[in-house]
Parts: structure tokens; C-alpha cells; sequence
């Protein structure tokens, strides 16, 4: 007898975990609905960005080639002694300085689209979220919904 309660339990246990979003007794479906949407939503709208980027300019002049001296530097250093700390901070902070300088000189547009496939792809983002954020509210339970309708 005590197996089967136990059994029982166990299967209601797993049942709850699967119901259960957040650690709440929120909506299990609504919440992969809600994740499903708002990934569509949110690949359709990035689909539509557009990066390029431009040239690099320092004073009036292309600066691309000096950015790449401390880090060639590093490099150098590191061939010569692969413990110098000073080859490694040259190194990291020439990198840095590359990658800052192209997320700088990134330009970002929307390429041109119509407003209904821009609503569609903003509504899907939007219904989605709206799906997930209500997943994670505690829901009633059945039995207790029919309790209240009588």
C-alpha cells in the first residue's frame, strides 16, 4: 500500500514539474509557445538589419594600420619570451583596440520593408514575450476553477 501511495505520489510529483514554469504552477505549453513565437518574431525583425561598416579614420587619415602596432608588438614580444607580461598586455590591449574600433565603425540600418511584414515581426516578438511573462504567473488548477464555477 505504501509503494502505490508512493508511486502515485511520485507520478503527481513529475506531473506538477512538468506544469510548473518558473517555480510556479504557471503554463508549461504557454511558455514554449511564448519562447517559439518570440524567436520567430525576433529572427524575421533581425533579418531585416542590415550592418556595414566604413572606413576607419584618425585625423583625417586611415588609422587602420596603426592600430595594428601595439598588438603586433605583443606578438613579437611573445615569440621572443612567451612569459613577458609586458608581449601579453600589449597583445590583449592591441585586440581590444581592433575589436572597439570595428563595433565603432559598424553602421546599422532596417533595410526597407513593408508595414505589414514590420507589424507581423513585431507582433510575433510581442506576443511571444506576452505568452512567456503569463506562463510565469501561478495558475489555478482545474479542480479548483470547477470549485469556483459552482
Amino acid at each position: 500500500m505504501a509503494e502505490e501511495t508512493c508511486g502515485k505520489r511520485g507520478n503527481k510529483m513529475s506531473e506538477e514539474r512538468l506544469r510548473g514554469v518558473g517555480g510556479t504552477s504557471g503554463g508549461f505549453g504557454e511558455f514554449f509557445a511564448g519562447l517559439i513565437m518570440a524567436g520567430i518574431g525576433t529572427y524575421l525583425f533581425l533579418n531585416q538589419v542590415q550592418v556595414t561598416t566604413s572606413y576607419w579614420h584618425f585625423w583625417g587619415g586611415s588609422a587602420f594600420g596603426l592600430t595594428l602596432v601595439p598588438m603586433l608588438i605583443g606578438v613579437g614580444m611573445l615569440f621572443f619570451n612567451g612569459k613577458s607580461m609586458i608581449g601579453w598586455i600589449l597583445t590583449i590591449l592591441g585586440f581590444g583596440i581592433i575589436i572597439a574600433g570595428v563595433l565603432m565603425n559598424m553602421d546599422i540600418y532596417f533595410r526597407p520593408t513593408s508595414l505589414y511584414n514590420t507589424l507581423f515581426m513585431l507582433g510575433l516578438l510581442a506576443a511571444g514575450i506576452g505568452f512567456i511573462a503569463k506562463s510565469l504567473r501561478p495558475h489555478a488548477k482545474a479542480s479548483e476553477e470547477e470549485q469556483k464555477q459552482s
